[in-house]
């Protein structure tokens, strides 16, 4: 794209003053503040300390060597080396029509694609999806969308939690407790009952423990009965977990689940041991730390009462039964060795944190060659908080579960649809309270900074102004009608208009940044700078259209005005796509 262009150029005047340069440090990026440009570039500074020269002396050199004259103004040099770019309308314009024409859509797939795969959602079999998971779910499906749009190769693997020791407690329940009629009109909700009825019973009865423990032996060991349970307790769940996202709109390449990874931990362990990584310890397995890092950085050591202490990654518990940290090492092996991607993303919550270090340095250890290929990222997020400052749950303190979330949020965008528009059939009023509902929900979700915290509202989630999915969604609703009504426009009077209007220009200027978004996007596994980006284009068609008259105008005007509301609209319905969002003609 555009600042592709400039970049191309900057990198080759660069390279003819400063052969040796590493020329993938120098960037063009849009300008902070307009008033200094359109685009700028502060590498020459950083270069310039590199092979000790004055910046300014080095800018002056670069640009006289840097022929931009067909794209920008004369290009300014500022302080202490900053270059800024200021495009000339006409480069705007033919951008402009380049995108019309379809060439583009103001980004273009990346010249290197790689292989990434994800893991994200990963909800338990027997218990309920509940609202935490819209983080996972929503973060990853993103990642996923604008890493493929960018033409990446991406595996998407859901990796649900379907083995370990709540089922021995599940199996008690089930053939003790069990209530037919309640696991037919309800199969999550009575699982989750007998889990905690069996807990309960097992934490004030050791015999029911040991009954529990019995029953996940046998589990374990290939009994028939058992394993035919386990069986229909996945059926039951993974019924529920499919219809949610086809509610959202998610889907997954793999749902590998941690039983299947289970054959493989013996022979994980057996190797970690063999190469000396792992060591036994009072009966169980564990890595230890090797003592080459600082003690604080260091996720196999703890601080207890002024002392460093041994905080091992588990592999294999003094009962036999395997941890996480095995499933996990062998999860990691199982999808180098059968999809070869440069790098596989874990989309967890930041309490998880502490594994995900001790994980990654673990896998260094036992397979060096193939962790020195393989880029393994930790994207954390944050907790979703109610008003109260504490974690978002129902009155009586319940975990609120995602599919009546869903409902709630379709029920009160549906009232304020039969608000807005009460001259619409209710299908129509239910369709667009459907698409408004769960956007809102995805939005807020994904508008934070990822790391970070943030209270639910359902009031500010579903305001038709402000940084929410309505207010993108009416905008676009908006600019398409336009678009519509306005017809097919002769695209080759784009050659002879440039944009001229302030608002003209701040709108074409902003489409053509979508494709940078993009690109930091998935680089910095950043869904909030996406919702950002829309929601500016959004104020900015918003400012046009006040300013602006479209249909009214004429001419080459009038063609110019027509293409910035159909890219417009093409930009928001693709961006929110990208956030896993819906999109509707009429709001």
């Amino acid at each position: 794209m555009l600042n592709h262009s400039l970049e191309q150029r900057l990198r080759a005047a660069v390279a003819a003053i400063l052969p040796q340069a590493d020329l993938s440090t120098v960037q063009v990026r849009p300008a902070a503040d307009t008033k200094f440009g359109d685009y700028q570039s502060n590498a020459l500074m950083a270069l310039a300390k590199q092979q000790r020269l004055n910046p300014r002396q080095l800018a002056t050199q670069v640009v006289e060597k840097l022929d931009v004259s067909d794209l920008c103004e004369p290009v300014e040099i500022a302080g202490p080396g900053f270059l800024n770019f200021r495009v000339r309308p006409a480069a705007l314009a033919a951008r402009l029509a380049e995108a019309a024409r379809g060439e583009h859509l103001f980004f273009r797939p990346a010249e290197r694609p790689r292989t990434l795969v994800i893991d994200f959602s990963s909800p338990n079999v027997a218990k309920p999806m509940h609202v935490g998971h819209i983080r996972s779910t929503g973060i990853g499906d993103c990642l996923q969308r604008v890493l493929q749009l960018l033409g990446h190769r991406v595996i998407s693997d859901n990796h649900l939690g379907d083995w370990g020791t709540q089922f021995g407690k599940l199996l008690v329940g089930w053939k003790g407790q069990l209530d037919r009629t309640a696991l037919a009109s309800d199969p999550i909700g009575e699982m989750e009952r007998l889990y905690r009825v069996v807990n309960a019973a097992c934490e004030a009865d050791p015999a029911v423990l040991e009954q529990a423990r019995q029953e996940l032996v046998r589990l374990q060991a290939g009994d028939a009965e058992n394993l035919a349970i386990w069986k229909e307790m996945l059926r039951l769940s993974q019924d529920q977990f499919d219809t949610l996202y086809r509610r959202l709109g998610v889907s997954f390449d793999h749902t590998l689940g941690e039983s299947f990874y289970n054959p493989q931990l013996g022979a994980v362990v057996a190797d970690l041991l063999a190469r000396g990584i792992a060591r036994e310890s009072e009966g169980a397995v564990g890595v230890f730390s090797e003592r080459t890092l600082p003690p604080k950085e260091d996720p196999f050591l703890v601080n207890r009462d002024g002392e460093w202490i041994d905080d091992p990654a588990l592999v294999r518990k003094s009962d036999g039964g395997f941890n996480y940290m095995t499933t996990d090492l062998a999860t990691i092996e199982h999808r180098i060795r059968t999809w070869s991607p440069d790098e596989i993303l874990y989309v967890v919550d930041d309490r998880q944190a502490p594994h995900f270090r001790k994980l990654f340095l673990t896998f260094a250890r036992w397979q060096p060659e193939a962790a020195g290929r393989v880029g393994l990222r930790h994207i954390g997020f944050g907790k979703i908080m109610g008003d109260d400052g504490r974690p978002f749950r129902t009155r009586s303190g319940d975990t609120i579960r995602l599919a009546a979330l869903l409902d709630e949020a379709e029920e009160r965008a549906l009232a304020v649809v039969r608000e807005k528009r009460p001259e619409l059939p209710e299908s129509e009023q239910a369709a667009i309270a459907r698409v408004v509902g769960l956007g809102a929900v995805k939005y807020q979700d994904l508008l934070p900074n990822r790391q970070s915290d943030y209270v639910f509202s359902w009031d500010k989630m579903l305001a038709l102004t402000g940084n929410t999915a309505p207010y993108l969604q009416y905008q676009f609703t908006r600019a398409h009608k336009v678009a519509r009504d306005g017809g097919a426009y002769d695209i080759t009077a784009l050659d002879r208009v440039v944009p001229e209007d302030p608002a003209e220009l701040a709108l074409t200027r902003h489409l053509l940044n979508f494709g940078l978004t993009l690109e930091a996007v998935g680089e910095e596994c950043r869904p909030n700078y996406l919702c950002n980006y829309l929601y500016e284009l959004a104020v900015l068609y918003s400012r046009f259209y006040e300013n602006c008259p479209v249909l009214k105008s004429e001419g080459d005007r009038r063609v110019l005005r027509l293409a910035l509301c159909d890219l417009a609209a093409r930009v928001l319905r693709q961006g929110l796509n990208a956030l896993g969002i819906e999109t509707t003609e009429v709001m």
